[in-house]
């Protein structure tokens, strides 16, 4: 596997009132409210690491997924997926998702985001047990996509 300069943000915390006023400032690239918590990117951060060459990788569901595509179409979409909903549905009862309707929710959710991987440039399937393929694979494209002339305009 290569080695590529990729830009890594811990988390940070700010109260709802801030966050919202994040929101109306248009200054995150992609933000939801998932299980009652806001999560979301700001938009300075990426700016400033495109800017010194590194590569961004945001972690979205489908639906942010398709807002960053909004604000910067030349973004590279990697959709990776489990290699079956029986192997999701082990790896939700092991975190604790216990009731029928929760676990019955988080299927058909998932069912959803699956049926719109044709939304992505690529698909990687995230075989039980081979996370460091996965891993691999998700490398390889970006290096891949990375030595495309002309380059994929990420400016926003």
């Amino acid at each position: 596997m290569g080695h590529f300069d990729a830009f890594r943000s811990d988390p940070f915390f700010v109260d709802v009132d801030d966050f919202v006023n994040l929101i109306a400032a248009d200054d995150l690239l992609e933000w939801a409210q998932v299980y009652g918590n806001y999560y979301g990117v700001p938009k300075n951060q990426v700016r400033e690491a495109l800017s010194e060459g590194k590569h961004v990788i945001i972690r979205v569901d489908v639906q942010g997924a398709k807002r960053i595509s909004e604000i910067i179409p030349g973004a590279l979409l990697i959709f990776i997926i489990p290699p079956s909903l029986d192997v999701l549905k082990k790896h939700l009862e092991d975190r604790g998702v216990d009731t029928e309707e929760e676990m019955t929710k988080r299927l058909a959710a998932a069912t959803e985001e699956i049926s719109q991987a044709s939304l992505f440039d690529f698909t990687v399937t995230n075989e039980e047990g081979h996370l460091d393929d996965t891993v691999n694979s998700v490398v390889n494209i970006i290096e891949s996509e990375s030595q495309v002339i002309p380059p994929r305009d990420v400016s926003f």
